[in-house]
C-alpha cells in the first residue's frame, strides 16, 4: 500500500515523502534517499516490488526536490538534508518498534546516505549505496569558484546532466525528461559545492564506518563513474562489504531493463541481514 505525507524539516521547510508497506508487518524498513534533480515518486516501482515481499520503503523528497520546499534544485546544506533523513528515520523507527532500518542512497542520494550513516551508524542495520557521487571532486582553484558561487550565487547553474545517461530504457528517458517534478537544467553552484565539499571529507571519514555494506554501481555510469568512486568504497571500514559492478548498465540501475533482476539481489541481501 503506498501513501504521502509531509514533516517539517530541520530548517522549518516542508519535507514530502512516500511510503510502501506490506500487508501484514513489515519484515524489515528501508529509507531511500534519491539522487539530485529527481524526487521520491520516481522509486514507486521500487517500493511495491519490495512491499509486495514483505518490506516498508520511505522514500523523502529532499529540500529543493519534488513536493518539498526550497528553490530548485538547491541543496543548500548537506547537513540540513541529513537531518531531514534522520527525521524521517526516526518516523519509521518510532512506528515499526525496530532498533535500526536499512538506509538506501542514490547518486546525491548516495552521498547523502553515505554522510548520514558516518553521524548515525547507531541507527542502521545496513547501508545500500547505488551509483554513489561520492569520489572523485574538483581542482583546487575550482574548488574556490565553487565557494564563491555557493555564496553570492547560489542558484547560478554549473554542469548540465546528460539525461541520456539515466538508463538504457528509452521510455524511462523520456518519462524522466517529462517529469513536472524532476529538475532539468544545470545543477545550482550551491549543490555542487555542498557535494564536492562531502566529497572531499570523504577519505577522512570513512574508515570509522562499520555498518554492513551494499554497494552497486553500473560500469558504463557516465554520470557517475565507477573508477573514482572505488577508492572510496575500499576505504570504508566495514567488514561486511559487498561490491557489485553491473557491466553495461548506465547511472540508475533501478530504472534499467534489467531491474528485476537487481531487485532480487538486494533481497537476498536483505535476507542475509535481517531487520533489529
Amino acid at each position: 500500500m503506498a501513501s504521502e505525507g509531509h514533516f517539517i524539516g530541520a530548517a522549518g521547510r516542508r519535507i514530502a515523502f512516500r511510503s510502501w508497506l506490506p500487508e501484514g508487518e513489515a519484515q524489515d524498513h528501508i529509507v531511500v534517499a534519491h539522487g539530485y534533480a529527481e524526487h521520491a515518486g520516481r522509486y514507486d516501482a521500487f517500493g511495491q516490488w519490495f512491499a509486495a515481499r514483505g518490506f516498508g520503503v520511505h522514500a523523502l523528497d529532499h529540500h529543493g526536490h519534488g513536493q518539498s520546499g526550497g528553490a530548485r534544485g538547491v541543496i543548500c546544506s548537506f547537513d540540513e538534508a541529513a537531518a531531514d533523513i534522520d527525521r524521517l528515520v526516526d518516523k519509521v523507527l518510532g512506528e515499526s518498534g525496530l532498533v535500526q532500518v536499512k538506509l538506501l542512497g542514490h547518486s546525491m542520494g548516495g552521498s547523502l546516505a553515505l554522510h548520514y550513516a558516518i553521524a548515525h551508524q547507531d541507527k542502521l542495520s545496513g547501508l545500500i549505496l547505488s551509483g554513489p557521487a561520492i569520489g572523485g571532486g574538483v581542482s583546487a582553484p575550482m574548488n574556490l569558484v565553487l565557494r564563491i558561487l555557493a555564496t553570492l550565487a547560489p542558484r547560478m547553474g554549473t554542469v548540465e546532466l546528460d539525461s541520456n545517461a539515466v538508463s538504457r530504457d528509452p521510455a524511462v528517458v523520456e518519462a524522466y525528461r517529462a517529469d513536472p517534478l524532476v529538475t532539468l537544467g544545470k545543477v545550482p553552484a550551491r549543490t555542487a559545492q555542498q557535494m564536492m565539499a562531502a566529497i572531499a571529507r570523504y577519505p577522512a571519514q570513512v574508515g570509522r564506518l562499520h555498518v554492513p555494506l551494499l554497494y552497486m554501481h553500473g560500469s558504463d555510469d557516465a554520470l557517475v563513474p565507477q573508477a573514482p568512486v572505488q577508492p572510496v568504497i575500499d576505504a570504508i571500514g566495514s567488514r561486511d562489504k559487498t561490491e557489485i559492478v553491473y557491466d553495461g548498465l548506465y547511472h540508475e540501475i533501478f530504472n534499467e531493463p534489467e531491474r528485476e533482476s537487481i531487485f532480487a539481489t538486494l533481497e537476498r541481501w536483505l535476507q542475509d541481514h535481517p531487520a533489529r
